[in-house]
């Protein structure tokens, strides 16, 4: 845990009991606050109550009392409206603010010389959030991951010389961290996500771009320029800091560019040396080698060495429940790709692989399989699952075979039967959803997880990694 001094001393508000919220309540008390936290929830509230956090219902308090408001990020900020602390806490003049800028804070006062990388992007944050971390660590660097993957970002280990923090962050907790300040900040792209809680795409892009809001000199500012939003932020980005820009569809004069099985950087038109990689099944896709650029130039600014890079992009085992390679029957891969909760996300995996046996469905987004046709030809069949299935099946019909299979573990003993049976070298039974997961299981990691169960049930089958 760090323990934080900025509010030693003062009187904090801590609303929103869960993960993040206790552990920023621990975290305040230990460095000397007076903690006073609530939630709207009961079970929330007994679960703070029973770690010895002090509860008093935020409403009836005198708010002039209070240094600041921490607030949880999945607790509304703006829209559809603030929440109801949110409002207490302005009326009374009192910050609101997120464990997230808690944390920059008390690096600020005690730690300055600490190392962070910030990452954000609607999607793929978690993928090179996990790869940069698995470099540095390959590299022989004492690393720290969290934020809005794994860990609260305040339960992370405190301070220490040569330590390196590598934070997923998400728009509600950039939108509660006015004072982000990385080392290097990285931006994926932008897409329509998260209206319903920033109002309009422009707020939510606006936000996003806040990540660099603080870069100083020596820092580095990397953005895709793939999408139309993450390209003016990237226009307007000026300072003292290092700005890269990386793009799998333009030739940049400066920047990063890429074919299907490198990248490389661009200096003034002259092409840097190529960094290949195409060995590693975990990093396939063109989305991938995006990713690969983006942990790559994170960890190299940093200080990790080119060639001890290259060792760990080789032997990055890929990102649990996202493209995961599970496990091998002869020559044909098992894939699970539960995390692509929408097309979006889906049609990354259906355009890393031919001959794709698909198991896809659950709670359908708006839209549904839209978007996706052009990848149609890479699969050879589809098995719908959960209660998308009739209008998922009304989007194939016509489009490629398919069956209506109910759920994974019969889906994944219809796919196999026809994969191993038809004779197609090197095909892929892959499980990427493009739905959510609401319907049978409480979310994709749960959905996951019984793909892979049922997969291990296989005849034939060899799970690899920690699936075995």
């Amino acid at each position: 845990m760090i323990p934080l001094t900025t509010y030693a001393g003062r009187k904090v508000a801590v609303f929103g009991l869960g993960l993040s919220g206790r552990v920023s309540a621990h975290a305040l008390a230990a460095g000397g606050a007076e903690v006073i936290g609530w939630d709207d929830g009961a079970g929330a509230r007994d679960a703070a109550g029973s770690e010895g956090i002090a509860l008093s219902d935020l409403r009836e308090a005198d708010w002039s009392e209070f240094a600041a408001l921490i607030l949880a990020p999945g607790v509304p900020l703006t829209h559809p409206e603030p929440h109801w602390t949110v409002k207490l806490a302005r009326s009374a003049g009192v910050r609101v603010i997120g464990d997230t800028e808690l944390f920059f804070l008390e690096r600020a006062k005690r730690a300055p010389d600490a190392g962070v990388i910030a990452i954000t992007g609607t999607n793929g944050k978690s993928t090179v959030t996990a790869l940069t971390t698995h470099l540095l660590k390959s590299a022989g660097f004492d690393v720290e991951v969290g934020g809005n993957i794994g860990e609260a970002v305040l339960g992370l280990p405190d301070f220490a010389p040569g330590k390196i923090y590598v934070l997923e962050m998400s728009s509600y907790q950039l939108d509660l961290t006015p004072g982000v300040a990385p080392n290097a900040a990285a931006l994926l792209n932008i897409t329509p996500d998260h209206i319903d809680r920033h109002g309009t795409i422009e707020n939510y892009a606006e936000v996003k771009g806040r990540i660099f809001s603080n870069l100083g000199i020596g820092d580095l500012a990397l953005v895709s320029v793939d999408d139309a939003l993450s390209g003016d932020i990237a226009k307007e980005l000026l300072g003292t800091f290092k700005k890269i820009e990386i793009s799998t569809l333009t030739d940049l004069k400066n920047g990063i560019g890429f074919s299907r099985d490198a990248f490389w950087e661009m200096h003034e038109g002259v092409k840097g040396d190529e960094i290949t990689f195409s060995e590693n099944d975990a990093l396939r896709g063109l989305h991938n080698k995006q990713n690969a650029a983006f942990a790559y130039s994170l960890a190299r600014h940093m200080g990790a060495p080119h060639e001890e890079l290259l060792k760990g992009l080789l032997s990055f085992p890929g990102l649990a429940h996202r493209l995961e390679i599970v496990g091998r029957i002869d020559d044909h891969l098992v894939i699970n790709d539960s995390k692509a909760t929408n097309a979006e996300a889906a049609a990354q995996a259906l355009a890393a692989f031919d001959d794709i046996y698909w198991i896809v469905g659950g709670r359908a987004k708006d839209g549904g399989l839209a978007g996706l046709e052009g990848f149609y030809p890479n699969v050879r069949k589809a098995y719908l699952i959960g209660e998308s299935a009739a209008s998922f099946g009304a989007q194939l019909e016509g489009q490629m075979a398919f069956e209506d299979c109910g759920d994974i573990a019969r889906a994944v003993k219809r796919a196999m039967t026809d994969m191993t049976g038809e004779g197609i070298e090197k095909s892929v039974l892959l499980l990427s959803p493009a739905a959510a997961s609401f319907d049978q299981f409480a979310n994709f990691e749960l959905r996951g997880d019984a793909f892979c169960d049922a997969v291990r049930n296989l005849p034939g089958v060899s799970m690899s990694g920690g699936r075995g």
